[in-house]
C-alpha cells in the first residue's frame, strides 16, 4: 500500500475552507486500487496554512494511472471552481511526497 501526500501551502484561513473540495465523491472512487483520501489541516504554522491531501493506493501504478487519467485532468481543471474569478489563487505552492506503508497496527 502507498500513501501519496500533496502538501499544499496556502494563504492563512483557507485550509479549512478548501479541504472539502478534495474529498468530494467522483471518478476517483472508481479508480482501480484507490483506497481513500484524507485531508489534514496542519497545526502550529504561523505564516500560512498547510493542507496535506493524503491518498491511499493499493499500488503505486494505480496512483500513476489516476494521475494520467482524463478524470484527474477534469478534477484539477478550474472550470467548475466558483472561486476562479474572485482574484488571485490562495495557493502558495505544493509538494508531493510518496510513501510505501511498511507496517500498521489496528485496534483490537
Amino acid at each position: 500500500m502507498y500513501v501519496v501526500t500533496n502538501r499544499i501551502k496556502m494563504k492563512k484561513g483557507y485550509a479549512e475552507k478548501l479541504a472539502p473540495m478534495f474529498t468530494k465523491g467522483g471518478a476517483l472512487q472508481e479508480m482501480k486500487g484507490f483506497i481513500k483520501v484524507e485531508t489534514w489541516n496542519m497545526q502550529d504554522i504561523d505564516d500560512n496554512d498547510e493542507l496535506h491531501v493524503n491518498m491511499w493506493w493499493e499500488e503505486l501504478e494505480d496512483f500513476e494511472a489516476w494521475k494520467t487519467s482524463d478524470a484527474f485532468k477534469q478534477a484539477h481543471s478550474r472550470g467548475g471552481d466558483s472561486n476562479k474569478d474572485k482574484g488571485e489563487s490562495p495557493m502558495l505552492g505544493s509538494e508531493i511526497a510518496i510513501a510505501k506503508v511498511e507496517t500498521t497496527i489496528d485496534p483490537k
